[in-house]
C-alpha cells in the first residue's frame, strides 16, 4: 500500500503554522527519508496577525526538522499586469509582519473589513499569496496539500467539492484524511504526550518543542469568529491586544465605508470589546469549555490544533 504521506511534485504543503499542519509536515518528511523533492514547497503566509507563538513554531520545525519553509506575505501590488513574483514578498522569522501590516494594506486597498462570510484576510492573504508564490515559480498547475483531518468531515466535504468543480489550477490533496489521523488519537499526543494543558507543562514534550497555545487561542491572535467574550477576556489578559483590531476598524471608517463594512462582527465593534475587557465584572472562563478555533490556510479561522 502507498505511503499517503509521499508527495509526488509540483507540490504546495500549505502550512498554518498549527499543530495539525506541522504534525503533517513530520510525517510527509518521514516519507521522504528527511528530504522534500526540489519541486515540493513548504509555504507559510503571514498576515501579520499571527500569534507570536505560531511565528516561532514555524521557525521552530524548520530549523529543528532541516525542511526550507517559505515565509510570504500579500503586498499591495496587482492587476492583471503585475507579475506574480511581485505580489508577494518573501520574509523570515526576524522579519516577519507582527504588527498587521499586510492585512492592514489590504483592508485600505478593499476599503472595507473581512467578516465571517467574507474571509478575504483567508482567501487573499493566505490562499492567493500563496498561489502567486507557485505561479512565480513557474508552475501552471499543482498539488495542494491541506492539513484536514479525518475528523473534520464538513472541511473536507468542501475541499473535495472543490476539487470536483475544477476551477482553481491546484487540486487539494488531504493526506491525514487518507491515513485516519485524528486531533484526539494523533496530533495532540504527538505533541502534548501526558500534558493536559500546553501553558503548564506537567510532563516533557515529547518531541520537545510545542506551539504553546489553547485550542481557542489559534494562530490568528483576534480572529472574528473567536466571539465576544473570548476576545475580551483575551484583552483582559494581554492588555492592548485588540489595538491593531481596532485600527483596522478606524481605517476603513476613515475611507468612508459604509457602517456593515466598517466592523468585523455587526453587533459590536473591536472598541466596544476593549471598553468591556476593562469591566470588573468580567467573570473568568474555563478554557477547556471554549470552542477551538480551525486553521486558516484553507476555509476556516486560525487553528491551534
Amino acid at each position: 500500500m502507498s505511503d499517503p504521506f509521499f508527495i509526488t511534485g509540483p507540490a504546495l504543503i500549505s502550512f498554518s503554522g498549527g499543530r495539525t499542519s506541522a504534525y503533517m509536515l513530520w510525517r510527509i518528511l518521514q516519507a521522504h527519508s528527511g528530504t522534500l523533492p526540489d519541486d515540493v514547497h513548504v509555504v507559510f503566509a503571514n498576515t501579520g496577525k499571527e500569534r507570536e507563538e505560531t511565528l516561532r513554531f514555524v521557525h521552530e520545525c524548520g530549523s529543528r526538522w532541516g525542511v526550507r519553509i517559505r515565509w510570504v506575505e500579500w503586498t499591495d501590488r496587482v492587476g492583471r499586469q503585475v507579475p506574480a513574483a511581485d505580489r508577494f514578498v518573501e520574509v523570515g522569522f526576524n522579519s516577519a509582519s507582527r504588527k498587521g501590516e499586510p492585512l492592514k494594506a489590504l483592508i485600505r486597498r478593499k476599503r472595507y473589513l473581512p467578516n465571517a462570510v467574507t474571509r478575504f484576510c483567508t482567501a487573499e492573504a493566505k490562499i492567493d499569496t500563496m498561489k502567486q508564490f507557485m505561479i512565480a515559480q513557474d508552475y501552471g498547475r499543482w498539488t495542494n496539500v491541506v492539513g484536514l483531518r479525518h475528523d473534520e468531515g464538513h472541511r473536507l466535504l468542501k475541499q473535495y467539492a472543490r476539487n470536483a468543480a475544477g476551477k482553481e489550477r491546484w487540486r487539494s490533496y488531504m493526506p491525514l484524511d487518507k491515513a485516519k489521523v485524528t486531533k484526539r488519537g494523533h496530533v495532540m499526543p504527538f505533541w502534548l504526550g501526558e500534558n493536559v494543558d500546553p501553558r503548564h507543562l506537567t510532563h516533557p514534550l515529547p518531541q520537545g518543542f510545542d506551539l504553546g497555545l489553547r485550542d481557542y487561542e489559534g494562530n490568528c491572535d483576534a480572529c472574528m469568529l473567536k466571539g465576544f467574550e473570548v476576545l475580551a477576556h483575551q484583552e483582559r489578559e494581554m492588555p492592548g491586544y485588540l489595538d491593531d483590531w481596532i485600527e483596522m476598524e478606524d481605517i476603513v471608517t476613515e475611507l468612508g465605508a459604509r457602517p456593515a463594512g466598517a466592523r468585523f462582527v455587526t453587533e459590536y465593534s473591536y472598541r466596544q470589546i476593549k471598553a468591556h475587557a476593562q469591566s470588573p465584572l468580567l467573570i473568568p472562563l474555563d478554557w477547556r469549555e471554549l470552542p477551538e478555533i480551525g486553521e486558516c490556510n484553507t476555509v476556516c479561522a486560525g487553528e491551534a490544533a
